[in-house]
């Protein structure tokens, strides 16, 4: 079986939203100091570009999860495989995504990253597909809002391919 990657969003545009959420972000925490938490390892693109473009003290923390269940569907069942380096104790915290899609794991995530009392928690992701959500989950910063298509680029990838390429693309299989 062939595939063929179909540009969804082009590198201008991420780089433009990518830019515009960094502007925002600053706005919104003027005077202050943000502290991201990726999750590994589709957001480490995102966040890295993001950090660049936020003009306020940054600091990074990186996360590793594992969802259990089929390959297909998330039980939300999280399994941390790497933790947090740093305590999030009173710290603006902002976690990083590449994508929201059912919210089942992130939902869970959120929880335990509350349970560690940043002073604020909120949500940035690069892409958003609203119609495969099954857990209520507030995203604060949306770069895309996608439809249910099989996304790679910039981070998400297919069998670990595709994650280097600069644009969001669909895979098409033939």
């Amino acid at each position: 079986m062939a595939e063929h990657v179909r540009v969804m969003l082009s590198e201008e545009a991420v780089d433009k939203r990518i830019q515009q959420i960094g502007e925002q972000i600053s706005k919104d925490y003027e005077g202050k100091q943000v502290h991201l938490v990726c999750v590994l390892k589709g957001g480490s693109f995102f966040m890295c570009e993001l950090a660049k473009r936020i003009t306020i003290p940054v600091s990074l923390d990186f996360m590793s999860v594992s969802s259990y269940g089929s390959s297909t569907k998330s039980s939300g069942v999280v399994k941390i495989i790497k933790d947090l380096d740093e305590p999030l104790k009173d710290k603006e915290v902002i976690v990083i995504e590449d994508i929201v899609d059912s919210g089942r794991t992130l939902s869970y995530l959120l929880e335990i990253l509350q349970s560690r009392g940043p002073k604020s928690l909120k949500l940035c992701t690069l892409l958003d597909k609203p119609e495969r959500r099954v857990t209520d989950v507030t995203v604060d910063y949306t770069g895309f809002e996608i439809p249910d298509e099989f996304v790679v680029g910039y981070g998400l990838d297919y069998n670990q391919r595709y994650r280097n390429l600069p644009y969001i693309g669909v895979v098409e299989f033939s």
